[in-house]
């Protein structure tokens, strides 16, 4: 394998915004952070960052506005849009080691979507050959137990056993409701702890801005695979905290 970071987001439950975060976090490490990054969207059929890119650069090459807009972010940004490319689960690692090798700037890191079962062919595979993990959960009892189901099997039958190359596996929050008390939150990451999993100490809150994405009816853009967050927009998000705090933990720094 190469020498890039591979991270992955991977959950049992779908339906929890994990490409949306994936997104979210490549974009503030490739547009803010200055890392070379790439994604491999596995989550197939759906490919929903993969459709993303696609929607975007459609929408670039039809309006004079967001294409000006777009040659003036990468003039100061001084590179190119990350790549993006739709694979699978039993593919990803393949079509990761392609994309590497085709790229004259080579990616520092490589984010992968994963789908959101375990259940899909290659799944267990791919995920054994990531460098990170970050599994999202939201407070329903439900989500938690699989959550939690997951990291408990993936660490003891992977990880402590040489089985994976996975240095950290990492849960986290999402989809918080503001109204929810903190004291339920408390008490799952008791027990979080009390089984020896890590969690984040960011939580991403259940908010529409997440799914605010370019169009020529809105200017203004949250979730984008070639323009930066718009920076009032990412108050109280948490996506800034968020890809500090795992940018910490894959990079050091």
């Amino acid at each position: 394998m190469s020498n890039e970071i591979f991270v992955a987001f991977a959950t049992q439950k779908g339906g929890i915004g994990k490409s949306t975060i994936t997104a979210l976090a490549a974009n503030y490490l490739h547009n803010v952070k200055g890392y070379n990054v790439a994604v491999v969207d596995c989550d197939a059929p759906q490919h929903s960052i993969y459709g993303l890119r696609e929607r975007e650069t459609k929408l670039i090459d039809e309006s004079r506005y967001f294409k000006a807009l777009a040659c003036e972010h990468f003039r100061k940004l001084k590179r190119n849009a990350y790549p993006v490319i739709a694979s699978d689960a039993v593919n990803a690692l393949d079509d990761a080691e392609k994309l590497i090798s085709g790229e004259a700037v080579k990616p520092d890191i490589v984010f992968f979507d994963m789908p959101g079962t375990l259940k899909s062919n290659g799944v267990v595979k791919t995920l054994s050959q990531m460098d990170y993990i970050f599994a999202p959960m939201s407070a329903d009892r439900f989500v938690v137990e699989s959550t939690l189901q997951f990291a408990a099997m993936f660490r003891n039958n992977l990880m402590t056993t040489g089985r994976s190359k996975t240095k950290g596996l990492y849960l986290f929050w999402t989809m918080v409701d503001g109204r929810e008390k903190n004291g339920l939150y408390d008490v799952y990451e008791d027990v979080i702890a009390d089984m020896g999993l890590s969690i984040l100490s960011t939580r991403l809150p259940d908010s529409k801005k997440f799914r605010r994405d370019l169009s020529e009816e809105r200017k203004s853009v949250f979730r984008s695979t070639i323009f930066p967050t718009e920076a009032s927009l990412l108050k109280g998000s948490g996506i800034r905290e968020f890809s500090e705090e795992i940018c910490k933990i894959i990079t050091g720094r």
